[in-house]
């Protein structure tokens, strides 16, 4: 298998690109965790997005969020990964990936998350310590994590 990634700026996306990435977030957020919300907040295009990818078929993405867009801090936020491409390990090399990003994008700092409660662990695995109490987003429950 071979695994990469890009990162780009809302602006420098090809309209496949896009496109890709805006189905799969549509496939697993809305419609797999059938949860009606409004993707498309109005930060993507303040934002740079990661898109992974595992023979050359988009496999998951992240967005990261400069300082002060959605927290005081750097963010990363809506992480998934393509339902056909779990059980690869994927999760751990996107949000390496990411984490590697933010630093490269927007330099050194703690970044925060609002992560899905039940992948509290998993975000633990690469450094995230939970913050405050569980929320409600939008049905399912979320507690905000910070890695320093």
């Amino acid at each position: 298998m071979k695994f990469s990634h890009t990162i780009k700026s809302f602006e420098e996306f090809t309209n496949d690109e896009l496109y890709q990435m805006l189905r799969l977030r549509s496939e697993v957020f809305v419609v797999e965790q059938n949860c009606p919300y409004l993707d498309l907040d109005n930060k993507d295009q303040k934002s740079f997005h990661l898109l992974y990818y595992v023979n050359d078929q988009l496999a998951g993405c992240t967005r990261l969020l400069p300082a002060g867009l959605s927290y005081v801090e750097i963010a990363i936020g809506r992480v998934v990964i393509d339902k056909t491409h779990r059980g690869l390990g994927l999760g751990i090399k996107i949000m390496e990936a990411s984490i590697a990003g933010c630093q490269e994008k927007f330099g050194e700092g703690p970044i925060r998350i609002s992560a899905q409660y039940h992948l509290s662990k998993f975000y633990q695995s690469v450094g995230f310590v939970e913050q405050g109490e569980v929320y409600d987003e939008d049905g399912i429950p979320h507690i905000e994590m910070l890695r320093t």
